[in-house]
């Protein structure tokens, strides 16, 4: 099969995923995604299960794969799921290294109020093929200073900073805020 060339319109050529079928995954389709321009490639679950609520568990996709060094696999939510039952990923994205080789697998949740069924062949998640920018940690004895220094959770736009001014925002304008807000 050969991949669009970058010199012409159309999509860049992506990366190679070697895919192993295990044998309980004979008859699902491949990883695929639903729309031209999806990020994500949605996986099926290779069993099926029921997720009480706020049950969590394990649900077998039938392959694994092999990434070139300096790329991860992602595995998020699929959108629907999350938002029409409540069921998501309790670890996301769940990060597949490129050196893991075992079946891919993926943890959902079930925080909805209703027991929620998954079948064979059910589009449980999506994958993500991302690059890994390698990184070397040198230690400083002090970090350079920024405006927002070390605010964090929540602290841009709330004024946590003890100011009481709202931090710059899209317009980069400060507003006082007042005592009624």
């Amino acid at each position: 099969m050969s991949r669009p060339s970058s010199d012409g319109p159309g999509p860049a050529p992506g990366v190679t995923v070697l895919l192993s079928r295990l044998p309980h995954g004979d008859g699902l389709p491949l990883p695929v995604r639903a729309t031209p321009g999806a990020a994500g490639y949605d996986l099926m679950s290779a069993e099926e299960g029921t997720l009480a609520p706020f049950e969590r568990r394990l649900f077998r996709t039938g392959f694994s794969i092999a990434l070139p060094d300096g790329f991860e696999c992602q595995i998020r939510p699929r959108s629907g799921l999350a938002l029409r039952h409540g069921v998501t990923l309790p670890n996301t994205p769940a990060t597949i290294d490129s050196d893991y080789r075992g079946e891919l697998m993926v943890a959902l949740i079930n925080l909805g109020a209703e027991p929620f069924a998954v079948a064979r062949g059910m589009r449980i998640a999506q994958m993500v093929i991302a690059r890994v920018e390698r990184a070397e940690f040198v230690e400083v004895a002090e970090l350079p200073v920024t405006e927002r220094g070390a605010g964090g959770f929540g602290s841009t736009g709330t004024g946590a900073d003890g100011s009481g001014r709202e931090r710059a925002g899209a317009g980069g304008s400060r507003e006082q805020k007042g005592a009624g807000e």
